[in-house]
């Protein structure tokens, strides 16, 4: 069976030795692809073609192809990814405008997966539905950006990884990834503008604390006691509450960095007033932010979001608790099925019964 050719940017920098190519030629190849966004040989002009066709025939450089696109250019955007193998996985390009006094600006925040599904099995979530297929490599997470930049036709202001998959379960890829994505070298998007996100995984957190860069973490809670919460999350069967938070605690010990609690209200399950108290607990013990989020529905799954009137009475009571910050997020691009691997899973349903992606509606 053929070999396939090494992805150039599952590389780092420092194994960038390119057949002893001098360091400005290095230097050259690394600007078309990390400034430029260019990811293929034949468009670096100021190479030579025998550079370049050399190049070609050695590394593989374009991780992935777009598979389908939902949104406009202007609102929320989804992009589903077939990666060489025909895996497919997902990023969401979200825009939201700020600024005051007439001067606004558009800025751009991307959710990037790091696994194709996941293995965790989040009960609200549609990655996990048809199970973890295997981790993305370091270049097939930098792909997502770089090709995302491109479509935007500008740079991506802020990183989400919190897509298809557990971050913190393939910080292998992941930790050389994010090397790439702070160096000025690089991608050069500053640690403060980069969040992951963890259902949980307690000996990773802790890795995670000595990483030096002041990288943002969210934990997904979603639940105040552990009864609720393993309802939801089975993780919490492995790593209880308190045995998370001692996590926390740690990180935020080490990188002086306040985190997030993530909680997607479900209707019914952890939508009542004592589990707002208890969420409001653990934020002031924590000294960490709150994220609600009303649920997205799935096709496949039960749960229901509750009502605008509980959201509401939920927000106000952690709020009244003087839980140090709360913000309510009404998500954007519920209408294209924009939570956690709704695409894919869509699409793979699709494929498994004859129907192509041209042919989805």
């Amino acid at each position: 069976m053929k070999v396939p050719k090494p992805l150039l940017i599952d590389l780092p920098f420092s194994e960038w030795k390119l057949e002893g190519l001098p360091s400005y030629r290095i230097a050259q190849v690394r600007d078309w692809i990390f400034a430029k966004g260019v990811l293929d040989f034949e468009d670096m002009s100021n190479l030579p073609l025998s550079l370049r066709t050399k190049l070609k025939d050695e590394y593989h450089l374009t991780p992935m192809d777009l598979a389908k696109e939902q949104g406009s250019f202007d609102t929320t955007q989804k992009f589903l990814w077939k990666l060489r193998d025909g895996q497919l996985i997902e990023s969401v390009l979200i825009r939201a405008t700020e600024g005051t006094q007439g001067v606004r600006a558009t800025r751009l925040t991307l959710c990037v997966s790091t696994q194709v599904g996941c293995g965790l099995g989040c009960k609200f979530c549609a990655s996990g539905l048809d199970g973890l297929k295997r981790n993305l490599s370091t270049g097939e997470i930098l792909g997502q950006i770089i090709l995302a930049r491109t479509k935007a036709g500008k740079r991506i202001d802020n990183l989400v990884f919190m897509g298809m998959g557990e971050p913190l379960a393939n910080l292998s890829a992941l930790i050389p990834a994010l090397d790439q994505i702070l160096s000025p070298q690089g991608l050069g998007i500053g640690a403060r503008h980069i969040t992951l996100s963890t259902s949980g995984l307690v000996p990773k957190i802790l890795e995670l604390a000595k990483y030096p860069a002041q990288i943002r973490l969210a934990i997904s809670l979603h639940g105040g006691d552990d009864e609720t919460r393993r309802k939801i999350m089975p993780i919490n069967d492995r790593y209880s509450i308190n045995e998370l938070f001692a996590a926390c605690q740690t990180f935020i010990k080490q990188r002086k960095k306040m985190i997030t609690l993530e909680y997607i209200l479900i209707e019914g399950i952890n939508d009542d007033l004592k589990q707002a108290e208890l969420l409001a607990k653990h934020a002031i013990k924590l000294n960490a932010k709150v994220n609600l989020i009303p649920y997205n529905r799935v096709d496949g799954l039960d749960w229901k979001r509750p009502s605008i009137t509980q959201i509401e009475a939920f927000h106000k009571r952690v709020s009244q608790l003087k839980a140090p910050r709360v913000t309510l997020r009404m998500e954007k691009g519920h209408d294209i099925e924009a939570a956690c691997g709704q695409l894919r899973l869509r699409e793979n349903t699709a494929s498994s019964q004859g129907v192509k992606i041209t042919d989805l509606p």
